[in-house]
């Protein structure tokens, strides 16, 4: 039997770029899958580009509140891992009076992550699958910074500290991580690289945007049997552009 045969991985942002390759991946690899997501549609596009049957499940939620991050928990069995990668990305407004957008990046990529991964922490005490796994999507602009995109930059730097808060709180039943990716070809950057390609480009070593599945197989390893002893990291999966 595959280390995932009996392991479910629950997926949110799953039917984003690098959602759907981390589904493919652990599908590959023998795991159930939860894939949560705000756009129905999205989903119905995921189910059809993965078409794996009884094996995956799809289940729309903006996980806005406490009760629908339980319900994403408990809609089945409770899951081995949770990778969180739903977020927005969206630039700062204009108005400094308006803060709305800045309310709608905070929950969108934080708070929901942090009520969803204390409601895990809460439930999983007691089940077999010890020690389990929280992934999160951090980002290069923790890193480096979005020049137009302050508060995006802000709350992917708070997911740093909750990675870093939630190894100490969680430790040792639940393992949390983080990967940081720089671009990456998804729908979401579309508009970034073609503004700023040449831009983007020279600040990439290896002189290449990443593939989704790229990003896909860190958050792989980061839940699977090699990363027994790797807690509280934030992993680069930026070709070198930080530290270059």
């Amino acid at each position: 039997m595959g280390f995932y045969d009996d392991k479910t991985i629950l997926i949110t942002g799953g039917a984003g770029g690098i959602g759907l390759e981390t589904a493919r991946v652990f599908l590959d690899a023998g795991a159930q899958v939860r894939l949560v997501d705000r756009s129905a549609a999205g989903l119905e596009r995921a189910e059809r580009a993965l078409s794996v049957g009884a094996r995956l499940e799809a289940r729309q939620s903006d996980l806005a509140d406490l009760d629908k991050c339980v319900a994403a928990l408990e809609s089945g069995p409770m899951p081995y891992a949770i990778v969180h990668l739903a977020g927005i990305s969206l630039p700062d407004l204009d108005d400094l009076a308006d803060l709305s957008r800045f309310d709608e990046i905070m929950a969108a990529n934080v708070r929901n992550g942090y009520q969803l991964s204390r409601a895990f922490h809460e439930r999983h005490a007691g089940t077999a699958q010890l020690p389990s796994r929280l992934v999160f999507a951090s980002s290069l602009a923790f890193r480096r910074g979005g020049f137009d995109r302050i508060a995006y930059s802000a709350a992917k730097g708070a997911i740093a500290g909750m990675v870093r808060s939630m190894t100490r709180r969680f430790a040792p039943t639940i393992h949390v991580n983080a990967v940081a990716p720089g671009i990456v070809l998804t729908s979401m950057t579309t508009s970034l690289i073609a503004d700023r390609h040449e831009k983007l480009m020279s600040e990439i070593p290896i002189r290449r945007f990443a593939e989704p599945r790229e990003v896909a197989t860190v958050i792989e390893f980061l839940c699977g049997p090699a990363s027994s002893y790797v807690n509280g990291q934030i992993i680069n999966v930026d070709g070198g552009t930080v530290h270059s």
